[in-house]
């Protein structure tokens, strides 16, 4: 029995957008960024039981108990009122799940996925849940032969990617801006252990994905591109995933930027196939 918890913000069964084929992804509350592009803005905080979402819920699905905010999912109408009121940017709805609570979820869908993608918010906020739940899957005959990967800011220490690794099968990490003065602009953080973070994965073999995210007028991959693509090409094979911006579901001043079109992503990718970057991955679709 291993009861280590995590807070949850949510679990999907089966996703096939968070890594290759089909896989459960377990999105854990809670990030240390602040990113004014974020999708999932509620996941970025930890609900303090203010309980100012109570009295605006229009389906009576919250509720007081001892000082608590309590979610009633057999209420709940998902309208994503409490999402948008929420001043702390989370959620009512997550909730403490132990290993053995995930476990028993993965069990259920383990003949229809080829792995677990630990998502956020950011994962490794949580670092030793995640170590213990990717142990305990490499441990279990049922489960040993899916493949376990985060989904990352790049934020976590050299010593914790340390801890990680040995039990992790890959991460994928996204680089939202290469000047650091413009990604404490978009993210509210530098970007120096970032790029660290993504040459060890590289060194390690443990790279299964880069990520930019093309935001027009808000990015600067194109005015460093000349750098932006040394890095890169100095990672090797690495895929690089190109996503395309849209505004939908994002909150404040990001609601009101452009979506990105194919246009603006095939820029980008030919300014990189032009620099010797041509493992590229285009977005499935454009909203």
């Amino acid at each position: 029995m291993n009861s280590r918890c995590a807070f949850v913000s949510k679990v999907i069964p089966f996703s096939c957008v968070d890594g290759p084929g089909s896989r459960l992804a377990l999105f854990l509350q809670g990030c240390n960024l602040r990113c004014k592009n974020c999708h999932n803005p509620w996941t970025m905080g930890r609900c303090n039981d203010c309980g100012e979402c109570v009295p605006q819920c229009p389906h009576q699905a919250l509720s007081f108990n001892a000082g608590n905010v309590v979610w009633q999912a057999e209420v709940c109408e998902q309208c994503d009122t409490c999402l948008q009121m929420c001043p702390q940017q989370a959620t009512p709805m997550a909730q403490t799940m132990s290993i053995d609570d995930v476990l028993r979820q993965i069990r259920k869908a383990s003949l229809f996925i080829e792995g677990i993608t630990v998502s956020g918010g950011e994962a490794t906020t949580q670092l030793p849940f995640v170590v213990d739940l990717f142990t305990a899957i490499k441990a279990d005959p049922q489960l040993q032969s899916l493949t376990c990967l985060v989904d990352s800011n790049g934020l976590l220490s050299e010593t914790g990617w340390e801890k990680l690794l040995p039990v992790c099968d890959g991460a994928m990490l996204d680089l939202k801006a290469w000047d650091s003065a413009r990604h404490i602009a978009l993210t509210g953080r530098n970007n120096a252990q970032i790029k660290r973070s993504i040459t060890l994965l590289t060194q390690r073999g443990k790279l299964a994905e880069l990520r930019l995210l093309v935001i027009p007028g808000q990015v600067d991959y194109l005015q460093h591109i000349d750098s932006l693509a040394v890095f890169i090409s100095q990672l090797g094979n690495v895929p690089v995933r190109l996503n395309a911006f849209h505004a939908h579901g994002v909150f404040g001043e990001a609601s009101e930027w452009a979506s990105a079109t194919p246009n603006d992503v095939q820029q980008l990718a030919t300014a990189l196939q032009q620099r010797g970057v041509d493992n590229l991955i285009f977005p499935a679709l454009y909203l």
